[in-house]
């Protein structure tokens, strides 16, 4: 669904992301790891069209969509969620959800004059499926809530929730989904994204530091170290992998490798 070609993102000197190549199959759910500063979020944001590449090429869906800024990449059907959630928040829960559909008539002053009906009719589809979304996320409850009246927790849940209203949502990137949220209602969105991906067909990959969250949501890990993809390969790979030791915890660890494999996702987060 998703393929990087030796792709690299530079800041005048600083090197963020260095010719990384990797791939997200379809409908797979992808783990996406490493130490902070290893250039995860830059690289999300270049494939996301919120930075433009320094060199390299990005695929999406078999296509060539290298410099496509964030707008055109959403009416592909490739979206992202942020760390920091970025709701509307003067907005309810409802609200948020209904300003996403594309093309909206109603977003155009004269179709309100002269189209009115056309209006009506659109506003009640999009009215039904943000319904349909909230029921789905557990969130009915809120939605006639202020947006930023909202835990984090809910903010996030909000935040995939939006990715639900693009009629042609075909992938999603995460960004630290699992951030500032307890336990209770990381589950929730956990869930939420396994029935996305399983029952609707979502193909996801997630920057987390929770190997916990990992473990139970992706088969497939990809780390991250110095701008650079160091390995990848299945969870338990991963936390018996030296290389990745080292890289959270520095050199000088090796003695300690087997403690570190169980203890890594608490250290690391």
């Amino acid at each position: 669904m998703i393929e990087v070609r030796q792709l690299s993102k530079h800041f005048g000197g600083v090197v963020a992301v260095n010719n990384v190549s990797l791939q997200i199959a379809p409908g797979s759910i992808t783990g996406l790891i490493g130490p902070n500063g290893a250039g995860k979020t830059t690289l999300f944001n270049v494939v996301a069209g919120n930075l433009a590449p320094s060199s390299g090429h990005i695929l999406f869906d078999g296509k060539d969509v290298t410099g496509l800024e964030s707008h055109q990449l959403f009416h592909k059907g490739l979206l992202r969620t942020f760390q920091i959630a970025h709701e509307f928040s003067k907005l309810t829960v409802l609200e948020n959800l209904m300003v996403v559909p594309a093309a909206q008539a109603g977003e155009n002053l004269l179709s309100t004059w002269i189209r009115p009906g056309l209006v009506r009719r659109q506003e009640a589809i999009v009215l039904e499926k943000a319904r349909e979304v909230l029921e789905f996320l557990n969130l009915s409850h809120l939605s006639n809530t202020i947006a930023g009246n909202l835990s984090g927790g809910q903010k996030k849940l909000l935040e995939l929730g939006r990715t639900m209203m693009v009629l042609n949502g075909k992938a999603v990137l995460l960004d630290e989904i699992g951030a500032g949220v307890n336990r209770a209602l990381l589950a929730e969105i956990g869930t939420a994204i396994q029935r996305l991906n399983q029952e609707l067909g979502y193909t996801f990959c997630m920057i987390e530091h929770d190997l916990d969250f990992i473990s139970r949501m992706c088969d497939r890990v990809i780390v991250m170290a110095e701008g650079e993809v160091l390995t990848e390969g299945t969870v338990e790979d991963i936390k018996a992998n030296e290389e990745v030791i080292e890289a959270y915890l520095g050199t000088g660890m090796k003695h300690r490798r087997t403690a570190i494999a169980v203890e890594v996702a608490n250290d690391a987060a």
